[in-house]
């Protein structure tokens, strides 16, 4: 029997990167929500906020070693080509900058370490963060352009190979598009958010902005994690 929705769900939730979706949606919500109510209906917003507050700690506390993630990738399938492999070091190494702040940052929020060193905790795991999605961005649109030549290739005219294995190939090839496209979209998203730590703007750190932009990650981070 194939599993249904609830099942699903259940699959996902398991997962760490499941459930830092859902705070995340809960993180990015409250605060929209703040915004929205905070002139006219202030105790009601006030518990939006701590809510919003509550999710951001909460998410940090999961991602938790999380930094060895990207130390593995790199050790077992860094990339292809040596183009990928540099854009993987570059993109891991950045990402591991981001998480192992992120947890000092955590701490720091917590009260465990001085609050006082929040502030460049922040900046530093922000920058860490936007240095690796712009080159986890590269690297998902150079295997999107060899994905379409590759489709290309399966579509010509002269190709041999049989048409079972060629719509096989074709489907693998417009899954892993549609999966790229959705990391991109949640990375160019938390790339926002992480400039609005580095470097804050109007249009970055506007609340709408901020809020759609966290929706946007953790939406497209529900679509590549639920279970097909």
């Amino acid at each position: 029997m194939s599993n249904d929705t609830v099942d699903k769900l259940v699959i996902f939730l398991a997962k760490r990167d499941g459930i830092d979706k859902l705070v995340k949606t809960f993180q990015y919500v409250s605060k929209l929500v703040h915004w929205h109510v905070e002139a006219t209906k202030p105790e009601l917003a006030q518990r939006f906020k701590q809510w919003e507050v509550a999710s951001g700690l909460s998410r940090k506390a999961f991602r938790t070693g999380r930094f060895l993630t990207g130390f593995n990738l790199l050790r077992r399938n860094p990339g292809a080509t040596p183009t990928l492999r540099l854009l993987a070091v570059l993109a891991n190494a950045g990402e591991m900058v981001y998480w192992s702040f992120d947890h000092l940052l955590w701490l720091s929020r917590i009260g465990t370490l001085d609050a006082k060193f929040a502030r460049r905790l922040s900046f530093i795991s922000a920058f860490g963060e936007s240095f690796g999605y712009v080159f986890f961005i590269i690297a998902d649109f150079i295997l999107m352009k060899q994905g379409l030549a590759k489709e290309r290739q399966l579509v010509a005219p002269d190709h041999e190979e049989k048409s079972k294995d060629v719509e096989e190939s074709l489907r693998k090839i417009k899954v892993d598009r549609v999966m790229r496209l959705m990391a991109v979209a949640a990375n160019v998203a938390d790339l926002i958010i992480a400039l609005a730590d580095i470097e804050p703007n109007p249009f970055c750190n506007h609340v709408v902005t901020l809020g759609i932009s966290g929706l946007v990650s953790a939406w497209s981070g529900w679509y590549r994690n639920w279970p097909s």
